[in-house]
């Protein structure tokens, strides 16, 4: 089984990068003149950056799903106390009930909507832009005149 990666192995991977000599900074005051050393370093740095973007995208998933967690709560809490009141459950402004499991398709559609809405926007100006130049004479070109060459 493999040994997982900890944080002073990625210290270890950086230092090696930077430190090759054992002296401080002194790959990037004295820059290696090797191609094979250059490509080396630059996929290391790569994997690197690989390995971060990963962690990063894992902690944004990570809280969107914890955000969703509290937001199905906090709707089982409403229910909840609706039941226990004898009303209705709360609605949204709609009437009806938010359906969570349809957050994305609802993201989806109203980012759909606000680009139709632009695109409106956008071809409305461009309409009247068009009404305006048309309305507006051509105004002629002044010719160029030429110099005369003193001789």
């Amino acid at each position: 089984m493999a040994k997982p990666v900890t944080p002073q192995d990625m210290f270890d991977l950086w230092q090696k990068m930077v430190n090759p000599g054992a002296y401080p900074l002194q790959s990037l005051m004295f820059p290696v003149l090797d191609a094979a050393e250059l490509e080396k370093k630059i996929s290391e740095l790569e994997t690197v950056e690989h390995w971060l973007k990963a962690n990063l995208n894992m902690l944004q998933l990570s809280i969107k799903s914890l955000e969703y967690q509290r937001q199905m709560v906090k709707g089982g809490e409403r229910m909840k106390a609706a039941m226990e009141e004898g009303g209705k459950p709360p609605a949204d402004e709609g009437g009806e009930l938010p359906n969570p499991a349809m957050w994305a398709w609802n993201m989806m559609a109203k980012a759909g909507t606000d680009a139709a809405e632009a695109m409106d926007r956008a071809t409305e100006a461009a309409g009247e832009a068009a009404k305006k130049a048309s309305r507006e004479p051509a105004q002629p070109k002044p010719k160029a005149r030429k110099k005369k060459v003193e001789r």
